[in-house]
Protein backbone atom coordinates (compact mmCIF):
# COMPACT_ATOMS: atom_id res chain seq x y z
CA UNK A 1 0.00 0.00 0.00
CA UNK A 2 1.28 3.44 -0.88
CA UNK A 3 2.01 5.72 2.04
CA UNK A 4 1.47 8.93 0.15
CA UNK A 5 -0.41 11.89 1.47
CA UNK A 6 -4.13 11.54 0.94
CA UNK A 7 -6.20 14.73 0.88
CA UNK A 8 -8.86 14.75 3.62
CA UNK A 9 -11.63 13.91 1.14
CA UNK A 10 -9.81 10.84 -0.17
CA UNK A 11 -9.03 7.59 1.56
CA UNK A 12 -6.08 5.31 0.84
CA UNK A 13 -8.17 3.19 -1.53
CA UNK A 14 -8.99 6.28 -3.59
CA UNK A 15 -5.31 7.20 -3.76
CA UNK A 16 -4.41 3.67 -4.88
CA UNK A 17 -7.09 3.85 -7.58
CA UNK A 18 -5.62 7.11 -8.86
CA UNK A 19 -2.17 5.52 -9.04
CA UNK A 20 -3.58 2.45 -10.80
CA UNK A 21 -5.57 4.59 -13.22
CA UNK A 22 -2.52 6.75 -13.95
CA UNK A 23 -0.37 3.68 -14.65
CA UNK A 24 -3.10 2.17 -16.85
CA UNK A 25 -3.30 5.40 -18.82
CA UNK A 26 0.49 5.54 -19.24
CA UNK A 27 0.58 1.88 -20.31
CA UNK A 28 -2.18 2.50 -22.84
CA UNK A 29 -0.31 5.47 -24.33
CA UNK A 30 2.93 3.47 -24.38
CA UNK A 31 1.24 0.81 -26.52
CA UNK A 32 0.73 3.47 -29.18
CA UNK A 33 4.13 5.14 -28.65
CA UNK A 34 6.51 2.61 -27.02
CA UNK A 35 9.58 4.76 -27.63
CA UNK A 36 8.15 7.98 -26.19
CA UNK A 37 10.78 9.17 -23.72
CA UNK A 38 8.42 11.16 -21.51
CA UNK A 39 5.89 8.32 -21.24
CA UNK A 40 8.63 5.83 -20.39
CA UNK A 41 9.98 8.24 -17.77
CA UNK A 42 6.49 8.61 -16.27
CA UNK A 43 6.10 4.81 -16.19
CA UNK A 44 9.47 4.37 -14.49
CA UNK A 45 8.53 6.93 -11.84
CA UNK A 46 5.23 5.13 -11.21
CA UNK A 47 7.04 1.82 -10.79
CA UNK A 48 9.47 3.53 -8.44
CA UNK A 49 6.56 4.89 -6.36
CA UNK A 50 5.08 1.40 -6.22
CA UNK A 51 8.46 0.01 -5.10
CA UNK A 52 8.86 -2.06 -8.26
CA UNK A 53 12.51 -1.13 -8.44
CA UNK A 54 13.64 -3.70 -11.02
CA UNK A 55 10.97 -2.56 -13.48
CA UNK A 56 11.86 1.08 -12.88
CA UNK A 57 15.57 0.40 -13.42
CA UNK A 58 14.83 -1.48 -16.63
CA UNK A 59 12.76 1.38 -18.02
CA UNK A 60 15.30 4.04 -17.00
CA UNK A 61 17.97 2.05 -18.86
CA UNK A 62 15.69 1.81 -21.88
CA UNK A 63 15.28 5.61 -21.81
CA UNK A 64 19.04 6.12 -21.88
CA UNK A 65 19.23 3.78 -24.88
CA UNK A 66 16.36 5.59 -26.64
CA UNK A 67 17.33 9.14 -25.76
CA UNK A 68 20.73 9.53 -24.08
CA UNK A 69 20.16 13.29 -23.84
CA UNK A 70 17.19 12.89 -21.46
CA UNK A 71 19.17 14.18 -18.50
CA UNK A 72 16.70 13.57 -15.65
CA UNK A 73 17.03 9.83 -16.16
CA UNK A 74 20.64 9.64 -14.97
CA UNK A 75 20.01 10.84 -11.42
CA UNK A 76 16.90 8.68 -11.02
CA UNK A 77 18.62 5.57 -12.37
CA UNK A 78 21.72 6.18 -10.26
CA UNK A 79 19.67 6.47 -7.07
CA UNK A 80 17.84 3.22 -7.78
CA UNK A 81 21.07 1.42 -8.56
CA UNK A 82 22.45 2.63 -5.24
CA UNK A 83 19.30 1.35 -3.55
CA UNK A 84 19.86 -2.17 -4.89
CA UNK A 85 23.55 -2.15 -3.99
CA UNK A 86 24.98 -1.60 -7.48
CA UNK A 87 27.27 1.25 -6.45
CA UNK A 88 29.82 0.88 -9.25
CA UNK A 89 27.10 0.94 -11.88
CA UNK A 90 25.49 3.94 -10.16
CA UNK A 91 28.81 5.81 -10.31
CA UNK A 92 29.09 5.13 -14.04
CA UNK A 93 25.55 6.37 -14.60
CA UNK A 94 26.21 9.50 -12.53
CA UNK A 95 29.44 10.14 -14.46
CA UNK A 96 27.66 9.86 -17.80
CA UNK A 97 24.90 12.15 -16.60
CA UNK A 98 27.40 14.63 -15.17
CA UNK A 99 29.25 14.80 -18.49
CA UNK A 100 25.97 15.44 -20.30
CA UNK A 101 24.88 18.07 -17.76
CA UNK A 102 28.16 19.95 -18.23
CA UNK A 103 27.76 19.78 -22.03
CA UNK A 104 24.20 21.14 -21.70
CA UNK A 105 25.34 23.77 -19.22
CA UNK A 106 22.67 22.54 -16.79
CA UNK A 107 23.95 23.88 -13.48
CA UNK A 108 21.29 22.25 -11.31
CA UNK A 109 21.78 18.77 -12.78
CA UNK A 110 25.57 19.19 -12.72
CA UNK A 111 25.40 19.99 -9.02
CA UNK A 112 23.05 17.11 -8.19
CA UNK A 113 25.15 14.58 -10.07
CA UNK A 114 28.41 15.95 -8.60
CA UNK A 115 26.96 15.64 -5.12
CA UNK A 116 25.81 12.07 -5.79
CA UNK A 117 29.32 11.16 -6.94
CA UNK A 118 30.94 12.81 -3.92
CA UNK A 119 28.58 11.04 -1.52
CA UNK A 120 29.65 7.73 -3.06
CA UNK A 121 33.27 8.70 -2.57
CA UNK A 122 33.97 9.08 -6.27
CA UNK A 123 36.29 12.05 -6.07
CA UNK A 124 39.00 10.60 -8.30
CA UNK A 125 40.78 13.63 -9.77
CA UNK A 126 42.08 11.51 -12.66
CA UNK A 127 38.57 10.99 -13.94
CA UNK A 128 37.06 13.75 -16.03
CA UNK A 129 33.45 13.24 -15.03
Amino acid sequence: MNKRYAPPHMNTRSMNNITTNRMELIAEMLQKNPDDTFLNYAAALEYKKDNEIKKAISIFKKIIDLDPAYLATYYQLGKLLEEVGKTKEAIEVYRSGHKLAVEKNDIKATGELSEALLILGDDDDDEAW
